[in-house]
């Protein structure tokens, strides 16, 4: 069923805005191939057989030759990153452009819609009235995966049936992973089907050489720290309240630290830095009371605290506890449901776990140990996103205010607040940048696919530069492989990609968060801006701008 809704005046404004173009895919650009980055690995090369030597490409202005027409699918996969509906505008652009007179076809709620054929025709009306959107709404998404050679096999006869020579999976990690084994596998099939992906997810998790981000990160970032910045108005404005905030980044701390240089938090949390150093769930707490004592004593009784909310699966201690209670619930869920109580539950699940963890579990506000044994994922495991993490740390941070209050060492007050900031981020319209670089990696598909690249990540590259600066062209998805152990056997997965603590990012977070932690220096980035000032309009992340001075 297709959804209708009203046209606020903002969408009418914002549909007439003109991507920018890089000058490389002004045209119908030709393609050469560049020097790969580093040989490929021997577990890639047997895996990926077909793919494995392929080199990375970059467009250069030209006119290039004319190509039979093409009928292309693109699927959106996963959770929405703003500038999804771009990457389908320079998509269905692109291959006017490359003049192979093709079509478009959109599968419906991600890869599922792929296996059961279920597509929407994407023409230029369609298309239009989703350019410079938000959300993934066009033709929706989903988290299915390809994983059984049932389904590559299902994949590649829709495929054959639809007539398509080329498909565009928009995606994380997994996704483009998928998007690789399904280009070998049409590889060794003879199908024609040309398999390209693109990068996407906020997180910023998806990166390598020729990868510096990620659609949405851009957007994602300043969509929350605008957020972030009101709280901190609130907080000096008010005068008397502690803000908990959890923030969205399941496997890496990306958004925390760019919102964190944007917004300069009391303290911010860093989950790869907790890995690091090995610090148990009371370093953390103890050093979070330490500053709000510090702060109160001098009449300063507000702050905030910034939490990435993968962060429980960083710290060691909490990670052992998940991972035998992962292994646990799967072991005894019988037992488990026959429980009718969750005090009882909660007792017999302490009895399953060695000491340490046992311990801990104990030790646990209540509801945050429900979570962990409550909402569980399909395979039985702890659905980390949840976890109400700014809950935890607050009411164990309460708890050790309270003792170093009867102590006598702490004479202020606490008044705390809490705050999840997620879904706000994934769907907001994409930022001028991110409009720009998804309306890129679009044309970019578009042209690979033209030139039978198969195999391939769209790559936009030198983003810290002007749009016309930027240079685009592919990156074999094989290179990007390495080999987990996974039920018994290595499969390939693209690594995500983690904060780099020798980087310049958190380099540049760690010269200044002591000076946050013991005197106000909040900074208010204000709405995420589309028209005015350029400085202020078509800045890119904090992120980028420090990676670039390299």
């Amino acid at each position: 069923m297709q959804i209708v809704h009203d046209v606020h005046d903002f969408e009418a404004c914002r549909s007439s805005y003109l991507p920018k173009i890089p000058l490389a895919l002004e045209g119908n650009p030709e393609h050469r191939p560049v020097a790969p980055p580093e040989p490929v690995s021997l577990e890639a090369s047997r895996c990926f057989p077909h793919l494995g030597d392929l080199p990375s490409v970059v467009f250069t202005g030209g006119s290039a030759s004319s190509r039979s027409a093409l009928r292309v699918g693109v699927i959106l996969s996963g959770g929405p990153a703003p500038g999804g509906h771009n990457v389908i505008g320079g998509l269905f652009d692109g291959l006017q452009r490359a003049g192979v007179a093709g079509s478009l076809v959109g599968f419906r709620g991600g890869v599922s819609g792929l296996l059961t054929n279920d597509v929407r025709e994407l023409e230029e009306t369609v298309v239009h009235g989703y350019r410079n959107t938000g959300g993934f709404d066009m033709i929706g998404t989903g988290r299915t995966r390809l994983e059984t050679e049932a389904q590559f096999s299902k994949a590649l006869e829709v495929a054959r049936e639809r007539g398509l020579t080329g498909l565009v999976i928009v995606g994380g990690d997994d996704s483009n992973t998928n998007a690789c084994a399904l280009a070998e596998r049409a590889r060794a099939a003879g199908s024609p089907l040309c398999v390209v992906g693109v990068p996407k997810t906020i997180d910023g998790d998806l990166r390598g050489q020729r990868i510096e981000t990620s659609f949405g990160f851009d957007t994602a970032c300043k969509t929350y720290s605008g957020i972030i910045g009101n709280i901190h108005r609130d907080a000096v404005s008010m005068r008397k309240y502690w803000h908990f905030i959890k923030i969205m980044g399941r496997s890496a701390s990306h958004i925390a630290l760019e919102c964190a240089l944007q917004t300069h938090p009391t303290l911010v949390l860093i989950s790869e830095e907790i890995s690091r150093r090995e610090l148990a769930l009371h370093d953390l707490v103890d050093h979070i009371a330490d500053v709000i004592c510090y702060r109160g004593n001098r009449g300063e009784n507000f702050g905030s605290v910034l939490i990435p909310e993968g962060i429980v699966e960083f710290v060691p201690e909490m990670r052992a506890l998940i991972t035998e209670l992962n292994e646990a619930l799967v072991a005894h869920a019988g037992e488990l449901a026959a429980l009718e109580t969750l005090p009882h539950k909660r007792e017999f699940v302490t009895g399953c776990l060695s000491p340490a963890p046992s311990g801990l579990f104990r030790r646990l506000p209540r509801e945050i140990a429900n979570q962990l044994i409550l909402d569980r994922d399909p395979h039985g495991n702890v659905q980390v996103a949840k976890i109400d993490i700014q809950r935890l740390f607050l009411e164990l941070v309460e708890n050790r205010l309270h003792t170093m209050t009867q102590r006598g060492v702490y004479r202020g007050t606490f008044s705390p607040q809490t705050h999840y900031l997620g879904y706000e981020g994934r769907c907001a319209p994409p930022s001028n940048f991110d409009a720009d670089y998804a309306y890129a990696l679009g044309l970019t598909s578009a042209f690979l696919l033209r030139d039978g690249l198969s195999g391939m990540m769209a790559t936009v590259r030198n983003l810290a530069r002007p749009a016309a600066e930027w240079e685009a062209g592919g990156t074999p998805l094989a290179r990007m492989m390495e080999f987990n152990r996974r039920h018994g056997r290595d499969v390939p997965v693209i690594r995500k990609a983690l904060v780099n603590l020798e980087g310049p990012v958190f380099q540049s977070l760690q010269s200044q968060r002591d000076h946050w932690s013991r005197t106000t220096r909040f900074r208010y980035p204000g709405p995420l801006q589309y028209f005015g000032p350029q400085e202020i309009c078509e800045r890119t992340t904090l992120t980028l701008e420090l990676e670039s001075r390299r």
